[in-house]
C-alpha cells in the first residue's frame, strides 16, 4: 500500500503522541513478538515499535521483515522507532488510533 504525502503527514501527526507498543531487543523478531505486533495492528491500526538493535542494517532487515510478515506499511522511521500502519476491515472505535 502506497501512501501520499498528505496521508503520511496525517498519520505522523497521530503517531506523534503514541508510545511504542512493542520493543524488539536481543532475541530479535520471534514468533511471540510477531504475534504481539499482529494483535496490536488488529486492535489499533497505527502503532509504534521500538527496535533496540545497534546495527543499522540489522534494524532495516527487521523492519522489512515486520512489514512483510504483517502486510503493513511503514509510515515513518526515526532512529530506533518505526511507525507502521495496517487499516482494519472493521475498526473498533474504542481501540483504533485512527478513529480517536
Amino acid at each position: 500500500m502506497s501512501l501520499s504525502n498528505e496521508q503520511k503527514k496525517h498519520y505522523r501527526s497521530i503517531g506523534h503522541s503514541l508510545k511504542p507498543v512493542v520493543t524488539i531487543a536481543g532475541n530479535g523478531l520471534t514468533e511471540n513478538v510477531l504475534a504481539e505486533i499482529e494483535r496490536a495492528l488488529t486492535d489499533h491500526e497505527l502503532i509504534k515499535i521500538k527496535l533496540v538493535i545497534e546495527d543499522r542494517e540489522t534494524r532495516k532487515q527487521a523492519i522489512e521483515e515486520i512489514r512483510n510478515q504483517t502486510q503493513s506499511t511503514v509510515v515513518q522511521e526515526i532512529g530506533k522507532v518505526v511507525l507502521i500502519l495496517r487499516p482494519a476491515k472493521k475498526p473498533n472505535p474504542k481501540l483504533s488510533n485512527l478513529l480517536r
